[in-house]
Parts: structure tokens; C-alpha cells; sequence
């Protein structure tokens, strides 16, 4: 029998079986030895050991198309990388991070701000200057008035999206009208300090239908990016890439140096300033992570 790990739970692991329901399953002693950890989103292949109680064992994990570390998780179609237009406001270097994890998987990303309901009209206008040039799809919506869901449904149609962003953004709200089975806990903003508490403990995969899945994971405050040099990180901003060999000096980081095309295009409004305020950050957060 093949399914799909949709969630697992101190070495207990749920499978999806289209047509079947979800088992209970262990994975066998082998995959220990061989130091293979079975992941929420992993295609895998089951025995069954009691059909009436729904309980089996892994046998066999399919190749992944690709892996997260954190969260750990398997075979990602899409990213839905969900912020708030406000409550809380957009910290964008933390959206900018998850933007360059996904890059660096190579997982396509839509990019969603939710309570749009609450917004004026300048903050959404704000959002779409910074983002569109990056050539991600943007899509605003409102969980709270449905406002734009028809549209996130069909962007999700027959592929597993992981949803990805901070808390009290409406993750957990945004599911719940997606999968009303799912009867997801939603968390309450904390007016105190305008960021939400962390209603999500672990990765899960909510079937919306046959062939299409949802992906929450844990609230993340804080991504580094620090496993790779910072040479790269030019690569994962999708706007520079047409600047690329146009600069004075070849290998240009797009830092000190003269004649550069992207300052450039910075300074000309062709690429927003706060992406470049970004991409200098994590410049330097990878900089000094080499030096020391």
C-alpha cells in the first residue's frame, strides 16, 4: 500500500492512503540503521498489520524531490510563504529569508499577505512595489471574509504546498477555511507585544482533496541563513539576475564595488531598496560568520 506521511509524533507516523484513510505506522529497524528519519511529506510504502485498528509499518520511503531541515520536511511543490499586510506589520528581512531558503531549495513560492480586509489601500500598494519586481506571484486575501480563497484554492490544486511564515499572520485561520476538517487551533494575537503565540508543535499535511495538500509548519521568529558562502547569495535574489556579467568588474557581489549595475538599478527604483537593505544584511551575517 503507498501513502503519504502526514504527520509524525514521538516515532509514530500518520500515512494517508487515498481511498483508505490515515494508518498508524511505525517505521522498521532498518531505516534507524541506516540513519534514515521518515519526514511529514515523505511517499511511502506500507504493510498493514491490523486493517480494522488502521496500524502498519514503513517498508520503504520513496526518492524525495527535495528536503527541508527546518522544518523538516519532504517533497515540496510550493511554497506559500504567508505574512500579514499588518497586525503584525511585515518584518521584511525575516520574509526576505524564507524567500532565499526557498530559492536555494529551488521550491516555487507564491507569496501571500493575508488580513488584507484590515489594510488600506497605500500598504497593499506598498507590498505589491517591493514584491512584483521579483517576479514572485502575489496574492492578497482575507481568511476572515474569504476574501481571494477560491483563488489560493486553485494555486494549491494537485501539489503538496508547505505554508510557511510567522506567527499570528492567520496561518492556522487561512487552513481551517482551505480544510475545514483540519479544526486547527487558531492562535490569538498577543496585543501586548503584536505577535502571535505558537499554536502550530509540529509539520502537518491536511489533504484538501485527492491529489492536493497543505503543509502547516511550526512558526518560525527567526531564520538564519548561514550555510552557504556569501558569494551565493546574489543567486537567490531573483530581481538581480538580469544584471548579472553587466557590472564594471566580473564576480561583482553588489556591495563596495564601483560600476555596479544593481546599485544602480537601486538607486533608479528598478529594484526596491528594501530587498537591497536585505541582501546587504545577510551579506554581512555570512561575512562575519566566515571570519569568526
Amino acid at each position: 500500500m503507498q501513502g503519504k506521511i502526514v504527520k509524525g509524533i514521538a516515532g509514530f507516523y500518520y500515512v494517508h492512503v487515498v481511498e483508505s484513510g490515515v494508518y498508524e505506522c511505525k517505521a522498521k529497524g532498518i531505516f534507524r540503521k541506516e540513519k534514515v528519519k521518515p519526514l511529514v511529506g515523505d511517499n511511502v510504502e506500507i504493510e498493514v498489520l491490523k486493517e480494522a485498528e488502521k496500524q502498519g509499518n514503513i517498508i520503504h520511503i520513496f526518492p524525495r524531490e527535495n528536503e527541508l531541515v527546518r522544518p523538516a520536511v519532504a517533497n515540496i511543490d510550493q511554497a506559500l510563504v504567508l505574512f500579514a499586510v499588518l497586525r503584525p506589520t511585515p518584518h521584511y528581512n525575516l520574509l526576505d529569508r524564507f524567500l532565499v531558503m526557498m530559492e536555494r531549495k529551488g521550491i516555487p513560492v507564491v507569496l501571500c499577505f493575508n488580513k488584507a480586509d484590515i489594510a488600506k489601500e497605500e500598504q497593499i500598494e506598498e507590498l505589491q512595489a517591493i514584491y512584483e519586481k521579483c517576479g514572485y506571484p502575489l496574492v492578497f486575501t482575507s481568511a476572515l471574509e474569504g476574501k481571494n480563497i477560491d483563488y489560493v484554492r486553485t494555486i494549491l490544486e494537485g501539489k503538496t504546498t508547505a505554508i510557511a511564515g510567522p506567527s499570528g499572520v492567520g496561518k492556522s485561520s487561512l487552513i481551517n477555511v482551505l480544510t475545514p476538517t483540519a479544526n486547527m487551533e487558531t492562535g490569538s494575537i498577543s496585543r501586548k507585544i503584536e505577535r502571535g503565540k505558537h499554536t502550530t508543535r509540529h509539520s502537518e499535511l491536511f489533504p484538501i482533496d485527492k491529489a492536493s495538500y497543505i503543509m502547516d509548519t511550526p512558526g518560525f521568529s527567526s531564520l538564519y541563513v548561514n550555510d552557504f558562502v556569501k558569494e551565493e547569495l546574489k543567486k537567490y535574489f531573483p530581481e538581480f539576475i538580469e544584471y548579472e556579467g553587466t557590472c564594471r568588474f566580473q564576480g561583482c557581489d553588489h556591495v563596495h564595488e564601483p560600476g555596479c549595475m544593481v546599485k544602480e538599478a537601486v538607486e533608479d527604483g528598478r529594484i526596491h531598496s528594501i530587498r537591497y537593505r536585505s541582501y546587504i544584511e545577510m551579506y554581512k551575517e555570512l561575512k562575519n560568520r566566515r571570519r569568526y
